[in-house]
């Protein structure tokens, strides 16, 4: 009996133990999700308020007609048989594409040969001067940077023009003929949206561990042969970042057409976002320009649905 006793009272103990670190564990597990939704409540709230909020208030408004003046009126499906119908629209999305692509594609490519032309063996405080050389633009508004090269590319007084001038080329007209302004826009975009791209590069080829260098060194792999076989696949996925992130900030430039080309000449450089401001705050149209917005979003939500897709191909990880 005493032998049983003492192994009922051992038992007793160590379920005490148990009990209490079990109590302890799922105190401290209560304690870390409130502090993590505590600071998550900031971005969930002003997730809510300023892109969910909208969002659906967008939707809503796609339905009615309204001009901020007098009530909304239902209309049902007429915003979006006007949104299939207009032919200026689909114009417009082209112009957007173009730019688009002439912005993804050179952010993409300059962005990784200046990352790496940077990630070569230079004085710190060298390397550190270029990075905030090549990421200054981005921290200034789209607005000011479209104000900057309004200047450097007006035809009569701008400097760009005046070097021109001074190699015996002709003055381009950047923001006054329908085939110069997409080019200015991009130019712009690209000067301001740059420096991201090198960064995060850089990051990505500073992330690739030196013994796959080295291996190749010593098998004999040359510069080029180590870049393609070893720096690209492993940077693929800093690249499809880089690509997604480029593709939805192109979609919506605005800052960019609205100061430098007014859209003009006619709409050649008159972007997607621009027109649906245009709808909703120039002809007071907001149940249209919330239809354009929509369908803007569908656009860029296929267009990165199928980059997804097609990373599975291109795209590969350590």
């Amino acid at each position: 009996m005493p032998l049983i006793s003492s192994i009922m009272f051992v038992t007793r103990i160590k379920i005490g133990r148990i009990v209490t670190t079990l109590q302890a564990t799922s105190t401290l597990k209560r304690r870390e999700a409130i502090t993590a939704y505590t600071f998550l409540l900031p971005t969930m709230v002003g997730f809510l308020i300023f892109v969910l909020g909208p969002m659906l208030a967008a939707i809503g408004l796609s339905f009615f007609d309204w001009n901020l003046l007098s009530p909304p009126k239902f209309v049902g499906l007429e915003n979006y048989a006007t949104l299939i119908s207009d032919r200026r629209l689909g114009i417009i999305y082209l112009a957007t594409s173009k730019i688009a692509v002439v912005v993804i594609v050179v952010n993409i490519l300059l962005g990784l040969a200046i990352a790496v032309l940077l990630d070569r063996k230079m004085p710190a405080f060298l390397r550190q001067f270029f990075r905030l050389s090549y990421f200054f633009p981005i921290v200034i508004s789209a607005s000011a940077v479209a104000l900057i090269w309004s200047f450097l590319m007006n035809k009569d007084l701008g400097l760009i023009n005046f070097y021109l001038g001074k190699l015996g080329i002709d003055k381009i007209p950047w923001l006054n003929s329908s085939a110069w302004s997409p080019i200015s826009i991009a130019i712009t975009t690209i000067w301001h949206d740059l420096g991201f791209n090198v960064l995060v590069f850089l990051g990505g080829l500073q992330s690739i561990p030196h013994d796959y260098y080295e291996a190749a060194e010593v098998d004999g792999a040359n510069s080029w042969t180590r870049f393609t076989r070893i720096t690209l696949p492993l940077l693929s996925p800093t690249t499809f970042f880089l690509t997604v992130i480029n593709l939805v900030n192109a979609l919506q430039i605005f800052a960019q057409s609205y100061v430098l080309t007014r859209g003009g000449p006619g709409d050649s450089s008159r972007t997607v976002v621009m027109y649906l401001y245009e709808q909703g705050f120039h002809f007071f149209s907001m149940g249209y320009a919330s239809t354009v917005a929509l369908s803007l979003f569908v656009v860029i939500a296929i267009l990165t649905f199928i980059q997804f897709r097609l990373s599975r191909r291109w795209v590969f990880y350590e």
